[in-house]
């Protein structure tokens, strides 16, 4: 007997036996539901003989029977009945439990979101994608063929996603291209360190999603619940279905403030705040203000995470300002990675350590948040040291930065396209999709081991769009993308350690040494992020001018 649990009070299973029965009984199940018909199989024991066993142990029994690969809506309906009238936990059955499972998503289906669905059966070892849609109907039978049909569909419209459809339109103005999106306010997430550290204003980080789509780019307002690659469609909630030639997926990733225990609930108040949220950063900036001493914390999760520099741009300039105010020498700064480095690129790192050493913080490594209490201002961080055992650590505090725990969104996670840590699997030079050679990935949701930062969707857009050109006149990649990403440090108000990097770590400088030499803080570097990059950001990246982002031409290995 193998049971397989989805959800609490809710368990499948392959064929049982009645010798199995007390088993069942000692495990707690209060009710047992068959979905598999008489005498399907040689060796299959009845429901009679099942419910008998049931009967004597002092558990229900009902009969649901469905036919293999037929779920029908009447069924559901009955399963649902079954499911009402029964004690729970349940233990379900059929061949190989995959009808039981089937079923319950599609009566989950009006209670559940898709994914929560698509996750939970998953991880009991059943794929229910590939009645995906039926879900998103509410698990009824749908029965459209397709809603509308593009050349191609990107979804998401964010950094990667408007620069995408603007690069490929200033290459071929005549595609019909179409955006998936529900978010009506489109962010400079860039920026909001800077709000933070009360430099920036938050209101100069947004505009409205429907000013920035490209001129003759269709804008789709509505959530991705699932991808239907074999059918070159993507299942949206409500059911509608959008037909392409060829997808784009850059969604972003999904912030799991949820991870940590009891974070949400004080998010924004009792001195807890993250520059990862619009509305949170400008709580920095307040908290910074307002702290005269006291310890102050700075958390980093485990990789990978949107921006790795940021956690500690907010510990500079928050330790910047206390420098300048003269309260730095009464607070205790505290930098808890759960990694075992300060930067991922050594060549950046002796600058940085000098900040850490003007600041008087102290690096604490190997220290992961996994709860928090807001009133009671205390954090508690497991500690997971090489050649040690792991242990929990709690720390208090006045003040604490928060960078979450961050992984590939829900749809994409549960999807045909991720690879076995759920993101979207690519060739790292192409950025075409391994298995699917009409899907296209880029920015933070993709497995390219890269930097998840906006500099990088900056220069895999143009590679994207000259690669899907080239596909669609019929030949082979053009572009390659060669990892790089940036990330500028902001150690001070007015410097910045401008870290420019590629795929295994190779500096990919954009400037001449004498102009900015990335390794050391720099003016200059502070006036690019700070002066030009919100208008190249704006004003030339979302609108296909790829101004120092042209792609690099593929190397192809002679025969």
């Amino acid at each position: 007997m193998e049971l397989r649990t989805i959800s609490p009070k809710f368990t499948v299973s392959p064929q049982i036996s009645v010798e199995d029965i007390q088993t069942i009984a000692a495990q707690g199940f209060r009710a047992i539901i068959c979905n598999r018909p008489d005498g399907e199989g040689a060796d299959q024991p009845s429901f009679k003989e099942i419910a008998a066993a049931a009967a004597a142990a002092g558990i229900e029994a009902r009969y649901v029977p469905v036919q293999t690969g037929m779920v029908k809506d009447q069924d559901v309906s009955a399963f649902g009945d079954a499911l009402e009238d029964v004690q729970r936990p349940v233990l379900a059955y059929c061949r190989t439990g995959t009808r039981s499972a089937t079923l319950w998503s599609f009566h989950e289906a009006k209670k559940r979101p898709m994914s929560e669905i698509l996750m939970a059966t998953k991880a009991a070892g059943y794929d229910m994608n590939g009645v995906a849609r039926r879900i998103a109907n509410g698990g009824k039978t749908p029965t459209d063929t397709g809603d509308a049909q593009f050349q191609i569909v990107i979804v998401g419209a964010g950094a990667g996603g408007i620069s995408v459809a603007a690069s490929l339109k200033s290459r071929q103005p005549d595609l019909d291209i179409a955006v998936i999106d529900p978010a009506d306010i489109h962010y400079y997430q860039p920026g909001w360190t800077m709000v933070g550290g009360g430099i920036f204003d938050a209101q100069t980080t947004a505009k409205t999603m429907g000013s920035l789509i490209p001129k003759g780019v269709h804008w789709i307002k509505a959530a991705v619940a699932a991808f239907e690659p074999q059918n070159n469609a993507v299942v949206l909630d409500g059911c509608r279905v959008v037909k392409y030639d060829r997808l784009v997926v850059c969604p972003g990733l999904k912030l799991d403030w949820g991870k940590v225990e009891g974070l949400e609930e004080t998010l924004g108040r009792n001195g807890v705040t993250s520059n990862y949220r619009y509305d949170l950063a400008p709580y920095t900036w307040q908290l910074v203000q307002e702290m005269k001493e006291g310890k102050a914390l700075f958390t980093q999760p485990p990789m990978p995470i949107k921006c790795a520099g940021a956690p500690q741009k907010a510990m500079y300039l928050s330790g910047d300002a206390w420098f300048r105010s003269g309260a730095l020498k009464d607070i205790d700064i505290q930098f808890m990675n759960a990694g075992g480095v300060l930067f991922g690129v050594k060549d950046y790192v002796p600058a940085l350590e000098r900040y850490v050493e003007k600041y008087g913080a102290t690096l604490n490594f190997f220290h992961n948040l996994v709860a928090i209490d807001g009133p009671a201002k205390t954090a508690v961080f497991e500690a997971i040291k090489p050649d040690s055992d792991p242990d929990k650590v709690e720390v208090e505090f006045d003040m604490i930065h928060v960078c979450p725990p961050q992984t590939a969104p829900d749809f994409v996670r549960v999807s045909p396209l991720a690879d076995a840590a759920g993101w979207v699997d690519v060739d790292q030079s192409t950025l075409r999709h391994k298995s699917y050679d009409n899907i296209w990935s880029l920015g933070d949701v993709m497995n390219a081991p890269n930097a998840k930062t906006a500099a990088a969707a900056r220069k895999q857009a143009p590679t994207v769009a000259g690669n899907i050109v080239a596909d669609i006149a019929g030949r082979s990649a053009v572009a390659q993308y060669d990892g790089y990403g940036s990330c500028p440090l902001t150690v001070e108000r007015g410097k910045i350690v401008l870290a420019e990097f590629g795929y295994g770590g190779a500096l990919k400088p954009s400037f001449p040494r004498f102009l900015i030499d990335g390794t050391q803080p720099s003016r200059m570097a502070w006036f690019l992020k700070e002066t030009l990059l919100p208008p190249i950001y704006w004003k030339a990246m979302l609108r296909g001018k790829e101004w120092m982002a042209r792609p690099e031409k593929l190397n192809v290995a002679p025969e």
